[in-house]
């Protein structure tokens, strides 16, 4: 029997084209049915010529479908993968600029910080939104998650309903891949047990063919071209032991180390040559550009670009596969509430770990403890991040204020009546997307 897909937030082109491609690698699904939604009518229109454009390089027989209706879209539907950005890119831009205005140096803010946190508080409605639908209109949909601030949303939806829903993150696979390059073998030859919390999770054992690869790592970030490639990162593994998930741009922010003056950040955060953070709102200022190209780089490839046909790397296609494809077995990291999964994390928390998908579902593999020093950092950023998903549920922006004067990098150049005064700011400036919230007043 034929399976849908459905992807809410169709008009994340490239992303979206990468994931039917993975999925028409298996056999089980070359006959799909993908359902593309999004609110944005061209982006949309783009996403279904370019997807269309996958299939039939493939030669598979799947049918493409494009709606502005998400409950059209969600209908019937077995998987449903969603990478959406609520208010768009002007108006992230003001979870960057305003804490910038209170010393608050931001790359990336898209998972945690006052920025993240913000970005949140925005998404969570609609995230809501979506999981009701799919209450209704598919409630046995297998739902896969990309959108950030993924720990805060996973743990928001996953206290909301009993929707199955996952949280996938490329961190873990992708900075695997990486270290496997550096010690100078292929990257099925490392084994690793990684857990933590989304972005902040630590490799706890690496291998390659069961013997310790940590020497190999420390002999290897000796090399200048290996140290000059993921600076804080690399510095951060010196000091803790342990190697990090995520890239330098994302835990330079994420952390009281490397962003709360002007000469850390030229020594830390500059000169990466794996992402370069540069200056502050590396990304934003990446976006805000994007949104002037995107338009002619997609057409450019749609009339004459190579349409990759080879697996990627990225979970969902495989987790299907396993769930309900062919049923082959497939281990992974996913972001899941916290069960006992890790010990020292509190329970209910949001926590990256690794688990396993096949036939019956997807299931955590072992019980995990972090060391002391790890579970410090990485306690106190989940606690944080619950905080933030109780003002949520509770529409408090006493919490908001408390989750974010709590945050590393904000304490550590903000004094709490500066920190005050930033999220009433935020709260104002934000106001139109949090009419859930009982007052906007802290």
């Amino acid at each position: 029997m034929k399976k849908k897909f459905t992807f809410i937030g169709a008009g994340s082109l490239e992303f979206t084209r990468d994931l039917v491609r993975d999925l028409l690698t298996f056999d089980a699904f070359r006959d799909c049915e993908l359902m593309l939604m999004d609110i944005n009518e061209k982006r949309l229109e783009y996403a279904k010529r370019g997807v269309q454009r996958v299939v039939d390089a493939s030669g598979a027989s799947a049918q493409v479908k494009a709606t502005l209706d998400r409950r059209e879209a969600l209908k019937d539907a077995n998987g449903v993968l969603i990478t959406i950005l609520q208010g768009g890119v002007e108006v992230w831009r003001h979870d960057i600029e305003i804490p910038k205005k209170y010393g608050v140096d931001i790359c990336v803010g898209d998972t945690r910080g006052p920025s993240g946190i913000f970005r949140f508080l925005r998404t969570a409605p609609v995230m809501l939104d979506i999981i009701r639908d799919v209450e209704e209109l598919c409630p046995n949909a297998v739902v896969l998650n990309y959108t950030n601030p993924m720990a805060m949303l996973v743990s928001y939806l996953q206290s909301q309903t009993k929707v199955s829903v996952t949280g996938l993150c490329h961190s873990v696979q992708g900075t695997a891949e990486m270290l496997a390059g550096w010690i100078g073998v292929k990257p099925d030859e490392l084994q690793y047990t990684c857990a933590g919390v989304n972005h902040q999770a630590f490799y706890l054992d690496l291998k390659v063919h069961g013997q310790d690869a940590y020497p190999l790592l420390r002999e290897a970030v000796k090399r200048p071209e290996v140290a000059a490639e993921e600076p804080v990162r690399i510095e951060m593994f010196r000091h803790l032991g342990y190697f990090p998930t995520e890239s330098s741009g994302h835990n330079s922010e994420y952390n009281a180390w490397f962003r709360k003056r002007p000469d850390l950040i030229e020594k830390y955060c500059t000169h990466g040559t794996g992402w370069n953070p540069g200056e502050y709102a590396y990304i934003l200022h990446e976006y805000l550009n994007r949104e002037d190209t995107w338009e002619k780089e997609y057409t450019d490839w749609l009339e004459k670009g190579e349409v990759e046909l080879a697996r990627g790397e990225e979970y969902a296609s495989n987790i299907f596969n396993a769930l309900f494809g062919d049923h082959t077995p497939y281990p992974f990291n996913a972001n899941l509430r916290n069960k006992g999964y890790i010990t020292n994390i509190d329970e209910g928390a949001c926590v990256e770990v690794p688990v396993i998908a096949d036939k019956d579902g997807i299931h955590t593999v072992g019980v995990h403890t972090l060391p002391q020093h790890l579970d410090i950092l990485v306690s106190n950023t989940a606690k944080i991040e619950e905080l933030a998903v109780r003002a949520a549920i509770e529409g408090d922006p006493q919490k908001v204020f408390q989750a974010i004067l709590f945050d590393p990098l904000t304490a550590s150049v903000c004094s709490m009546e500066e920190i005050h005064s930033m999220v009433q700011e935020m709260l104002d400036k934000n106001a139109p997307y949090l009419g859930y919230f009982k007052s906007l007043k802290i």
